[in-house]
């Protein structure tokens, strides 16, 4: 009997050691690891830098990029508490590369909005070249585009030592100035969204206002234009913006509560690398690396239980 016993056991152990050995492998999801998070993770952003779009389908947030662009930020501020934006327009909507929004009649002088006190043209703010320090968590996996990338408080950033400049890259929710052929072009009254696969080829040739923190799937969804380069050629196509305001100018009740995963902190670390080195039932070969673009920041609402 006890040797039927211990048989028993002993077969019971054979079958679990390769479900237990399948189990180690699996590496764990985003949910789980940020479950783990403590407050320390997350970072709140500054009213000061944060763009409600409020659209007819609900809220776009977007987080401004002051210490990158400052210019152009202070410009997006002025236009906006100037309400230059409310009642402007979705224009534009290019498959896999952008949504863009601003006044339709913007190229004819005589029907364009008036800028109010905002300037009508800002220095390139392509690059960002010395200036104070900035954070930086380097992604190891390398670049084609840059000799270095990784994160700067949640924006993606690449940047060359040699040269001396770092810049927030063209990845999905990039929020970007429209501008004509002239580099000084570029005000900050025509915006864009990358809502495609990463066109990097536009980092260093146009000023990067911010990131789509939250809404990114209104942006995304609007219809195709049907003109070249994406635009609509009915007004009616068009989608009407509601209002653009700084968090700081809503009343507190209206705000979005919304929180930013630290980009140097341990779990976001963690996050990268099970997405690099993923293991499921699904994935049977990991890929053992990632793209920048291919990393997106995790948000979350502090107040949801």
């Amino acid at each position: 009997m006890l040797a039927r016993t211990c048989l028993a056991l002993a077969l019971a152990a054979a079958v679990a050691l390769p479900a237990l050995a399948d189990e180690a492998k699996k590496s764990p999801t985003a949910k789980e690891l940020l479950a783990k998070s403590t407050p320390a993770d997350w970072r709140t952003p500054d009213p000061q830098n944060l763009v409600y779009m409020d659209l007819p389908q609900g809220r776009v947030v977007i987080e401004l990029a002051q210490d990158w662009t400052p210019l152009h930020a202070a410009n997006i501020r002025t236009l906006i508490r100037e309400h230059y934006f409310d009642g402007t327009q979705v224009i534009r909507v290019q498959d896999n590369f952008v949504t863009q929004w601003g006044d339709p009649d913007g190229d004819d002088k005589a029907k364009a909005k008036s800028l109010g006190t905002a300037k009508e043209t800002l220095p390139p703010e392509f690059t960002r070249k010395g200036g104070k320090a900035y954070p930086f968590t380097k992604l190891a996996d390398g670049d084609v585009y840059a000799p270095e990338v990784g994160f700067s408080d949640g924006f993606p950033v690449a940047r060359d030592a040699k040269a001396g400049e770092a810049w927030i890259t063209h990845c999905y929710g990039t929020v970007g100035v429209a501008r004509d052929t002239g580099a000084e072009t570029g005000n900050g009254s025509s915006l864009y969204a990358i809502i495609g696969q990463a066109p990097r080829n536009l980092d260093r040739n146009l000023a990067v206002a911010g990131k789509v923190i939250k809404g990114m799937e209104l942006l995304s969804a609007y219809p195709r234009g049907g003109e070249p380069m994406g635009f609509y050629d009915k007004p009616e196509q068009r989608v009407t913006i509601k209002s653009v305001r700084l968090a700081t100018d809503v009343p507190e009740a209206e705000r979005t509560p919304i929180q930013v995963l630290r980009t140097d902190s341990k779990v976001f670390a963690a996050v990268v690398d099970a997405k690099r080195n993923r293991r499921d039932d699904f994935y049977t070969r990991p890929a053992g690396k990632i793209d920048l673009c291919n990393i997106n920041v995790p948000t979350r609402d502090p107040s949801a239980k």
